[in-house]
C-alpha cells in the first residue's frame, strides 16, 4: 500500500521537502489514518489544529482511514485581504 503525502506553502519550508511516500507493506499495521500517516513522517504525534488536511482533495479530518493510492496534502490555513 503506498500513500503520497504532499506539504504546501510554509509546511513544504518547515519540512525541507514537497513530499513523501508511505509503503504500509513496510510498518507493521494493516490501516493507517491521516494521523499515523502524519506521525511517520514528522515523529510528532499530534497534527497542530492550525494545519489543514485533505485526502484526494478533498478536506478531512485526522481519523480518516487511508487507502492504497490516496494522497494527503497538509497545508497551512489561507489567508487573505
Amino acid at each position: 500500500m503506498s500513500i503520497k503525502i504532499v506539504y504546501f506553502a510554509s509546511l513544504r519550508e518547515t519540512m525541507g521537502r514537497a513530499s513523501d511516500s508511505i509503503n504500509l507493506a513496510n510498518l507493521d499495521q494493516t490501516t493507517l489514518s491521516v494521523q499515523d500517516a502524519w506521525t511517520q513522517v514528522t515523529g510528532l504525534d499530534e497534527i497542530s489544529t492550525d494545519v489543514l488536511i485533505a485526502v484526494n482533495q478533498e478536506y478531512t479530518s485526522a481519523d480518516m482511514l487511508l487507502k492504497e493510492g490516496d494522497e494527503v496534502a497538509f497545508f497551512p490555513p489561507v489567508t487573505g485581504g
